[in-house]
């Protein structure tokens, strides 16, 4: 194994990684060392003291889907008995509650229904927009877009600006996975890695921010990974668009593929592509930390190996939670962890905007908040 030092020195230094060399590190098993620079990057590109979280919902408007994704147990396909799709009320209802509770607004995504053209989305934010005007509405993701595209037959600029004008804030990145397809096509049926860059590449395009994220696990090896990182920061370098990137590990219970994978990433694989993820991304101002997949201490110590953000507590999250994911815990109980990281907790919007409540209580749970669930991929 070569030795890692000129690789992070260069990069300490102000060079940029390149592909052998971010394969180099996530080969290596000095994970220490990896850590310990990315954690001198985040305290250049970010705040010393401070570390970021978000109070918001993850409001899954429709179970119905029309592809197969194997590492997926919520999807439900078209037609069966248990599945959904929320009314303006029944949104509006987790709205409310989501305000009364301190949040800034909604990760809202869904399954690819067969059925939902331009004019549905529309006509769901346009109401939503009216109601709730300064609640941000973070919703959708790339396979969702793409599925309007198929739908409604209009190019995906198009689209963006039309959910733009209709209300939309911003973009999660969801549904990434590996951006390579030679992953892809064996654990879905869904959009390739060019389609979920070009989706992007049109949300930048129309004036609106996005995250974007990596699940790793699947079936990956380090080739594909590097693949991931090397699309997200040509794309970052072309349109600037990306406020952050969230690495997390495939939650393989309840899930097809994960009774074919025997082994999945360890602890130490994480912080490891956690780090790398913040040596390599020199245009992304923010990494974040997937406690929810992680649990809360290695969620925690992420914030040593190159993390600024701990996500968002959430009311709901049904996506990960269905594949086995069970963490959870309540606003004082995070800040908790961030101050023990040695950070001062500070709230912020989906733009990494600041946000001061008088009600935030760090010795207990003030606001009558009951056990919330955790974002992962805000």
């Amino acid at each position: 194994m070569s030795d890692i030092q000129a690789i992070l020195d260069k990069v300490l230094g102000g060079g940029r990684m390149d592909a052998s060399e971010c394969a180099t590190l996530l080969e290596s098993n000095d994970f220490v060392r990896i850590g310990l620079a990315a954690d001198e990057i985040r305290m250049r590109k970010n705040p010393k003291d401070v570390v970021t979280y978000i109070i918001d919902r993850n409001i899954n408007y429709t179970n119905v889907c029309n592809v197969v994704c194997t590492f997926c147990a919520f999807y439900r396909r078209p037609g069966k008995p248990d599945t959904y799709v929320h009314s303006i009320e029944e949104i509006c209802k987790r709205i409310d509650e989501t305000i009364a509770l301190g949040g800034t607004g909604v990760l809202m995504q869904g399954g690819l229904h067969p059925d939902f053209n331009i004019e549905w989305y529309e006509e769901l934010l346009t109401t939503l927009h009216a109601k709730y005007p300064d609640f941000q509405l973070h919703c959708f993701s790339p396979p969702e877009i793409h599925n309007i595209s198929l739908i409604s037959q209009l190019d995906y600029v198009t689209i963006m600006q039309r959910l733009k004008d209709a209300g939309l804030n911003s973009m999660p990145g969801g549904g990434a996975e590996i951006l390579d397809d030679e992953v892809r096509k064996r654990v879905s049926t869904k959009c390739t890695s060019q389609e979920w860059l070009d989706v992007m590449r049109a949300v930048h395009e129309v004036g609106l921010r996005s995250t974007a994220t990596m699940m790793f696990g699947i079936g990956d090896d380090v080739s594909h990974r590097v693949n991931h990182l090397q699309k997200v920061r040509d794309l970052q370098d072309e349109t600037g668009g990306f406020t952050a990137f969230i690495p997390w590990t495939f939650q393989r219970e309840n899930t097809a593929l994960g009774r074919k994978i025997t082994e999945e990433p360890t602890g130490i694989e994480y912080l490891k592509m956690l780090s790398v993820s913040r040596l390599w991304f020199d245009n992304i101002d923010h990494i974040q930390s997937s406690w929810l997949t992680q649990g809360l201490r290695l969620g925690q110590a992420a914030l040593r190996f190159g993390a600024d953000d701990m996500g968002s507590i959430m009311i709901e999250e049904n996506v990960v939670s269905a594949a086995g994911a069970d963490t959870d815990a309540n606003e004082s109980e995070l800040r908790y962890h961030i101050r023990e990281a040695g950070f001062r907790p500070q709230q912020r919007d989906i733009l990494y905007n600041y946000v001061d409540r008088d009600d935030i209580s760090d010795k207990s749970d003030s606001m009558g908040l009951k056990e919330l669930s955790v974002a992962f991929a805000d």
